[in-house]
This record gives structure tokens, sequence and C-alpha cells, in this order.
């Protein structure tokens, strides 16, 4: 799109009266290779595009999308818009306020540096790094059962403007590994498996190490095997570090997005100010650390990302904010607008969110239980985003007694409500690791990167067999 047919449709929005209008260009190519019993199960590769246009009238939000490029849609799409809303076709407004600023282009500094475009790879370089990783977790034991592989990259090339006069374009570059190692035996399986990625292009993957992580996976599936089942009970529990920070970004990080704040649906709306977890406890979410899979260079609104504290030394200081939710909520502006394609409206999403180190080594985290839980790697899990109940299975699981990790158990959850966890976290490593993941929430599923380090929650209930 051309800034003069940028600047017509946008100015078709401010003359149905809208107070700001949007419009966010995007085409993304995505390239996958998966590997299964020893055969390739899929390839794919494609491109998506499409056009989303936003009306806000006030904190009233109304949003349309096609894959349709011509100038004469995109306006009947506005005209469509404002009919719903109940204004009629026709000019509203001719005033200073009613002409949309000159488009004005912006530079952004590319923080996140790909020295290799995977769109100048072919997938034949993928399935042999999936090979080795196929190949590496079936030495490790007999027991290997199967074994998945996957690599796959995203690149997406995006056009932001507005009618205050941003014109704005960015290249977003994802590429994944994905390794899923089945153990069996004695009519028992258990699957583990690792999945890191990165705001980097194939570079990521000829720099990974893709024989350890299957070794990892695999020795951690046959070990899980042969555990014996956890008991359950309400216990002290230490939370391994990297993966185990998807509790609190379940639990917790949702209920701290101005999306629900503004709604009154988190139990942390007009919290500011108040201890609402244990001093030990900062929690960060920042959408600038080089290259982590849920960095930006942007968000969705065409801000700059910056590093939020969302919580220092247990008092809550600010939530997370897209423009909506910052003029409802009062708060500044946190760069968090984000959104999964041009099918979705922005909304205020985590980025790179974590509990900070702490003071502690693990060693001594581990050392304070007597009896408990050393729940080393999370695995899947259900959330109520409203009131941050959760229920997490532990992929790998260890006793502790007399503060040492003693014999492995297969088998316990972890239940509780996020608000409620948070002022019963005591200790804080200073391992902090940070771990991939996809979040999803009414804007879509985002690339979102989770961590903590290893932490002591005083008590939390562990659902057993």
């Amino acid at each position: 799109m051309n800034p003069e047919q940028a600047q017509r449709i946008l100015q078709a929005g401010k003359d149905k009266g809208a107070d700001f209008v949007e419009i966010f260009e995007e085409e993304t190519r995505h390239a996958a290779v998966s590997f299964k019993d020893r055969k390739v199960e899929s390839a794919s590769a494609g491109t998506d595009y499409g056009i989303g246009i936003r009306l806000l009238f006030g904190t009233e939000v109304l949003y349309a999308h096609t894959s349709k490029d011509d100038e004469e849609h995109l306006l009947r799409l506005i005209e469509a818009l404002a009919v719903s809303r109940g204004n009629m076709p026709g000019i509203v407004g001719l005033g200073p306020d009613d002409r949309i600023a000159p488009l004005t282009g912006i530079e952004r500094a590319n923080r996140h540096l790909i020295t290799l475009d995977p769109r100048k790879v072919g997938q034949e370089r993928k399935l042999e790094m999936l090979r080795r990783a196929d190949e590496t977790a079936r030495r490790f034991s007999e027991k290997i059962t199967q074994v998945q592989t996957r690599a796959a990259d995203t690149v997406s090339d995006i056009l932001i403007c507005n009618s205050d006069g941003l014109w704005l374009t960015d290249t977003r570059t994802r590429s994944r590994f994905h390794v899923s190692v089945t153990a069996g035996g004695g009519g028992e399986i258990f699957t583990a498996g690792e999945s890191p990625g990165s705001q980097r292009g194939f570079e990521f993957f000829e720099g990974l190490d893709v024989e350890k992580h299957a070794h990892e996976a695999a020795e951690r599936a046959v070990r899980m095997l042969a555990a014996g089942y956890a008991s359950g009970g309400k216990m002290p529990v230490v939370m391994g570090n990297g993966f185990g920070g998807v509790i609190f970004h379940e639990a917790c990080g949702h209920l701290l997005e101005t999306e629900g704040v503004r709604r009154k649906a988190s139990v942390f709306a007009d919290k500011i100010g108040e201890q609402i977890a244990h001093p030990e406890v900062t929690a960060v979410d920042d959408g600038l650390i080089e290259n982590a899979w849920g960095s930006i260079h942007v968000d969705d609104e065409g801000r700059a990302p910056q590093k939020t504290t969302l919580i220092e030394n247990g008092v809550l200081k600010t939530y997370l904010s897209d423009r909506v939710g910052a003029q409802e909520t009062g708060v500044s502006l946190s760069g968090s607008a984000r959104r999964e394609s041009y099918q979705y409206a922005p909304v205020s999403r985590m980025r790179n969110t974590y509990i900070a180190a702490g003071r502690h080594t693990p060693e001594a985290v581990i050392a304070s239980v007597e009896d408990g839980l050393y729940a080393k790697k999370l695995g899947g899990g259900s959330v109520n985003p409203a009131t941050g109940e959760f229920n997490f299975a532990v992929e790998e699981g260890y006793r502790i007694r007399g503060g040492k990790v003693m014999e492995a158990v297969r088998g316990a959850t972890l239940i509780g409500k996020g608000p409620e966890i948070l002022p019963r976290i005591s200790m804080v490593a200073n391992d902090l690791e940070l771990a991939a993941g996809i979040c999803g929430a009414s804007s879509g599923s985002v690339p979102v990167t989770v961590g903590q380090p290893t932490l002591r929650v005083d008590s939390i209930l562990v659902g057993g067999r």
C-alpha cells in the first residue's frame, strides 16, 4: 500500500466520526518440516496476506479484516463498520480534528540481527537436522518407542499506519525447533520434549545443538518412565528454572494485562501500589531482550517496546498496556499491543515475562525444604484467566527429603491460584533461565517467552495418582 492510498483510507475512517483509524497490512511466509517414525510426516510452506482496519470511537473498538487490497473494497469495509455502529455513511465533520496528520516514515533500529534469511534456505537443510535429532534420541535407549521432530520458521513483513501520522514498516523473523521423545515399557509410556526458539533466521538452526536437546528429552523420558507415582497433598514445592515460569505467565501475567484490568476481570484491578507478592518477588515483562523468542522491534500499534517492571519487591507497580487499555486504566503505554495476524485487533499481551533472579543459590533453595516436591520441569496445564486458578502437570519431578533431591516421581500436578501463590514464594535463586512458548488470548496466538529462577513456594496443593 502506498502512502497516498493509505491517507485516503484513513481519512475515510475519520469522516465516519472515528477518533482514531489504523491500518495493519501483513505478508507472512511460513515454512515447516516434521519428521516422525523415521520418515517425513509433513512439509509445508505458504504465504498469508491481509489487511486489518481498526476504528476507535473513544475506547470502543471496531475491527474488520480482508485479504483484498483494492481501495474501493477497503473503503466499503470502513463504511460497513460505521453502519454497524449506527453511523450513517457520509461526512460527519470537517473540523481540524477530523483531518488526519500527514503520514511520516519512522525508522526503527533492528535490535535482532538476522544473518541468514530462511526464505533463501531450502527445506532439505532442516530435514538433515531433524534426522540427526531422531537418531540421537533413538540411540539413547532401546526403550525409546517414538521420536517426533519439527523445524519451523516465519518471516513477516508488516506495515502499520494510522490517523496520528504514523507510517512504519517492520520485518519479523522467528525460528523454532521441537523434539518429542516417547519411552515405553511394562505397559506404560512417558513423553518428554524440548522446544527452543528465537527471533533469528536460519542461523538459529545452524547454531543449535539438536543432539543435546534430543538427548535431554530421551533421558528424561526414560528416567520418568521408571519413576514411581507421586503422592498428593499440600507441601512445599521447589519449582525449577526456565519453563517453570509458565505458571506465573498464565496464572498471574494475564491478570496484569489492561485488557482484563480495564474490564474489571482481574483480581489485580485497582491494586497498583499494593503488596501482592512476597518481598522476594520481582516480576518483569521485557520486549527488548536480544533475539529472544518473545521480543519485538515495535508492538502492533507501532510503539517501541520497553522493559516493564510489573512487580517490584512484591509491590504491584503497573500493568501491560495497549492504546485502549492505557486510556481506560490511566497507566503509561508499555509497547505491549500484540496480535497473531491481520485477522485480529491488537490488545495488551505479554512478551518476555519472568520472575527476576534473586539472592539465593539453587542448592540453598532445595536445602530449605525438609519434605516436599522438586518440580524440575513443567508440562501442559489449564488456567482460568479470570481468576488465575491453574492446574499444571509436572513433566519431571523428584521428592525432596531432608533438604536433598531424592527419587524421581511422576504423575504430579500443581494446583492453585496465582494471586494466592505469589505471597508464598519465599526464596528466589540466582539461576534465571528463559524458555519459548506460544500464548493464546483474545488477539490470537503470539510468541512469548516465560522464565524464572529456581524458587520455593512454601505451600501448594500437589495432586498425585
